[in-house]
């Protein structure tokens, strides 16, 4: 078997991604930057997977299920 050395999700991230769905789903007033802001904190991500969230949230929150 041979590893997807082009898999740029890690765990972690994906958490996150599902997490913020779920927090902006059940609190749409909250600001997204903090809710992004309190997800990079909580799931310990790196500052790469930061500029993904906040580059690419919408995108890719959009075709995942969590």
């Amino acid at each position: 078997m041979s590893q997807n050395t082009n898999l740029t999700t890690s765990t972690n991230l994906q958490k996150a991604i599902c997490w913020i769905g779920e927090i902006m789903q059940e609190n749409p007033d909250k600001k997204r930057q903090n809710v992004l802001a309190d997800a990079q904190v909580r799931f310990d991500l790196n500052p790469a997977e930061c500029e993904f969230l906040n580059s690419n949230f919408a995108k890719v929150a959009a075709g995942k299920s969590c």
